[in-house]
């Protein structure tokens, strides 16, 4: 009989890609703390490696022989390290006049792409993080002199331009895009994590996803992964359900917020009546909508309807159907707890 040839090991770095790699040390990782712990790291078997990295797993054939709560336990404290970091709280004073601040970086449209040989502007995924991030620094300047003790952020409301590697809305409907789908997404993650970072030093943050026609599921999934990462901070509370309209209170004030593709204008106040728990309880009372990326506002009786200006830039579908020119901003609004709403932020473009 031949004998087999020797095989020899090669360094992992030569024969991973960056993927699997890092899905090694991470076993490694485990191994190292379960040894810390006092579990036999003999019972935490690598399993095989094929071509791509979802092969690879790690198997334990004697199971039984572990603590199988104690082997869960380290697992989620590596996993909560390394996913959701630990915030700690941050002391505050409070104020006898504080306000509620909502901030509301409407229709951003992240990986959209308008040329300026056509529509007379540039407009990319880094020009549109620029501006959210501009425009939310720019709002708090403004804010500096108000006592602020909580701040509404809106997310959602197509921060993303596209759902599809095929460069289509959730509907199918083509774009003109800038960059690659996984791009955008990575770029409102971080975009995300670092206005919340930012508003927390200031106030407790109450973050609210608005689903959108553009974006509908990638936008719940982003809603999902920015929870998931302040899971273990205590300033920033999360409402991001799939439910198309959301409400909040402050005092006696009942804030709406919704994309606006939906229900439509004259039956809002109706629906915030039937669907918010705390109508009878406050006197003032908005709603504010997205999608038309220009200003429209008025009262319904006791509710006032209000749509929010978009920093996002003209495309070739609505330079040729002439939907331009209207000014282009973010803005934030302050609230009273008593008297409602008492002033209005814009910062242009």
């Amino acid at each position: 009989m031949k004998k087999k040839p020797v095989q020899r090991k090669r360094p992992l770095r030569k024969w991973l890609n960056d993927e699997e790699y890092d899905v090694v040390q991470q076993y490694r990782r485990i191994k190292d703390e379960a040894e810390k712990a006092g579990i036999n790291h003999k019972h935490i078997k690598s399993g095989w490696l094929k071509s791509d990295a979802s092969s690879l797993y790690f198997t334990n054939p004697a199971y039984k022989s572990i603590e199988a709560e104690q082997l869960s336990n380290l697992h989620q404290a590596i996993l909560e390290d390394v996913y959701a970091p630990k915030y700690p709280k941050i002391k505050r004073k409070k104020s006898d006049d504080g306000h509620l601040m909502l901030i509301d970086p409407a229709d951003v449209h992240i990986g959209k792409l308008c040329s300026a040989m056509e529509s007379g502007e540039d407009y990319d995924q880094q020009i549109a993080v620029n501006r959210v991030r501009d425009g939310v620094h720019g709002l708090l300047n403004k804010s500096s002199g108000w006592n602020i003790d909580k701040i509404l952020f809106v997310a959602g409301n197509d921060i993303l331009h596209i759902d599809s590697p095929k460069r289509t809305t959730t509907s199918g409907t083509p774009q003109d895009t800038d960059g690659m789908w996984f791009e955008n997404f990575i770029n409102a993650k971080k975009l995300y994590i670092e206005l919340i970072e930012t508003l927390m030093q200031i106030a407790p943050v109450h973050f609210v996803y608005n689903p959108s026609n553009h974006d509908y599921m990638s936008g719940f999934f982003l809603a999902q992964v920015i929870e998931a990462r302040f899971k273990n901070c205590v300033d920033v509370t999360f409402d991001i359900s799939i439910a198309h309209r959301k409400y909040s209170t402050f005092g006696s004030v009942l804030i709406g917020t919704t994309h606006g593709d939906g229900a439509k204008w004259q039956d809002l106040p109706l629906l915030m009546a039937h669907e918010s728990e705390t109508w009878s309880k406050t006197k003032h009372r908005y709603i504010f909508t997205h999608h038309i990326h220009h200003k429209q506002s008025k009262d319904h009786l006791s509710v006032c309807i209000e749509s929010m200006r978009s920093p996002s830039g003209t495309d070739s579908w609505h330079h040729r159907n002439g939907y331009q020119h209207s000014p282009k901003a973010i803005e934030a609004y302050l609230f009273h707890p008593l008297h409602g709403q008492i002033a209005r932020l814009t910062h242009l473009f």
